[in-house]
């Protein structure tokens, strides 16, 4: 199982749209997203405020703004 941080704001339409647009990620078994509303965590917000939405590995951020299918599959076929 692969766990996936997707960092976001409510109301952002760059969020809603990337987390749209992984639904066929999200549907999958092998996949685990943790939603984190950065506006709830300070130093969150100073981290990832001016990138969101980020989707990350950790510390590894995969992409960010919006979703890059073509990254995302090369990370998941090499996570480590």
């Amino acid at each position: 199982m692969i766990r996936l941080e997707f960092y976001c704001r409510e109301g952002c339409h760059l969020c809603e749209a990337m987390w749209h647009e992984l639904g066929d990620y999200r549907s999958r078994d092998d996949l685990e997203f943790s939603c984190i509303d950065i506006s709830r965590d300070e130093s969150l917000e100073t981290r990832y405020g001016e990138m969101i939405p980020v989707l990350a590995h950790g510390e590894r951020v995969i992409c960010n703004y919006f979703l890059d299918p073509e990254l995302l599959d090369v990370f998941l076929a090499n996570p480590d």
